[in-house]
């Protein structure tokens, strides 16, 4: 419930202000969509926790670039894979795995 509400919550920011202010976010993906992959896979304290570190590095004192959510362990599994049916890769690293957004998705966006 409270996962939704926030998944909301971004889902209208995204629509909404960050048109303003397109191109302006230091990484990729944006720390909106960031926070959106985080609230999506991770627990509630996890993405807030992460969402909140990223926001405070999207500033002229760090260089930005590539910086894909980290998540504990894919949740999901398809019951028939295809390119198609799979929303997010994730690829291992060290104990966790990078969260990496499949753009062939046709899917339910939310």
């Amino acid at each position: 419930m409270i996962r939704i509400f926030f998944l909301k919550l971004l889902w209208l920011y995204r629509h909404s202000f960050s048109l303003v202010t397109r191109g302006s976010c230091r990484h990729y993906p944006s720390c909106s969509e960031y926070a959106l992959w985080q609230f999506e896979r991770n627990t509630l304290p996890r993405a807030f926790y992460s969402t909140f570190l990223r926001i405070l590095r999207c500033n002229q004192l760090f260089s930005g670039g590539i910086d894909y959510p980290i998540i504990d362990k894919p949740t999901l599994k398809p019951s028939e894979l295809s390119i198609n049916t799979i929303k997010y890769w994730f690829v291992p690293h060290q104990q966790n795995y990078f969260l990496i957004k499949n753009f062939k998705f046709k899917g339910s966006q939310c």
